[in-house]
């Protein structure tokens, strides 16, 4: 005999959850914590604290702004590193007053 199924409601994942209660507003504030150390209220961050708001903000960016708009986002070189070419023979300085 075996026990009768039963459905259960998924619990949402963490990242569903935090994106849920997010706002643009909240992100700003998570952001300026991160960058500052400190609540607005002046309170400093603990290591968790810090730990969970840039986990937060990062994962807002990735779901929530485009690529150029995130933490970290470097831009592609306008050409390749290999294809660099050294000038030929030496330019002056010039010197403007």
């Amino acid at each position: 005999m075996t026990a009768p199924e039963t459905k259960q409601t998924p619990l949402p994942s963490w990242p569903d959850a935090v994106l849920s209660q997010l706002t643009p507003d909240l992100y700003a504030r998570f952001k300026t914590a991160i960058e500052l150390g400190k609540w607005p209220n002046g309170e400093r961050l603990t290591a968790a604290q810090r730990d969970l708001c840039l986990e937060a903000v990062l994962l807002y960016e990735h779901r929530c702004l485009p690529e150029a708009a995130r933490t970290g986002y470097i831009p592609p070189k306008a050409r390749e590193c290999d294809t660099h070419q050294e000038p030929e023979g030496d330019e002056p300085l010039r010197w403007r007053d």
